[in-house]
């Protein structure tokens, strides 16, 4: 099993991304997938996750009301959109996947899988 997150960069302050994540050798659908970040000499921050079977979503209060997480089953793919993006939310971002209910604390994925990362550079 393998995940790839795509689709960061550097974008200005204020600003939108979004966020790819693909897989090979699963179906993301069957699973519950949380991004996560980690800026440099910080520890992984779990932000966001959606489950499986009923696509509930949860977010971390510090990226509530900006970013939304969505699957798109024909794609196999997980998106995450970033928009009114903060110099704070400069970090490496990684999917990570699991079966059942999905949080937003990374420890909870040690048994499932994770994904290369994507850099996200907001800055002017």
């Amino acid at each position: 099993v393998q995940l790839q997150a795509s689709g960061g960069g550097l974008v200005q302050p204020g600003g939108s991304v979004r966020l790819s994540c693909s897989a090979s050798g699963v179906i993301l659908d069957e699973y519950s997938i949380g991004w996560f970040r980690q800026a440099p000499g910080k520890e992984r921050e779990g932000i966001s996750c959606i489950s499986s079977k009923t696509n509930t979503t949860y977010y971390a209060d510090s990226v509530k009301g900006r970013f939304i997480i969505s699957r798109d089953n024909g794609k196999n793919a997980v998106y995450l959109h970033m928009t009114n993006l903060l110099p704070g939310d400069t970090a490496d971002y990684y999917c990570a996947g699991r079966s059942g209910l999905c949080a937003i604390t990374p420890s909870y994925y040690a048994d499932g899988f994770w994904g290369k990362g994507t850099q996200v550079t907001v800055s002017s």
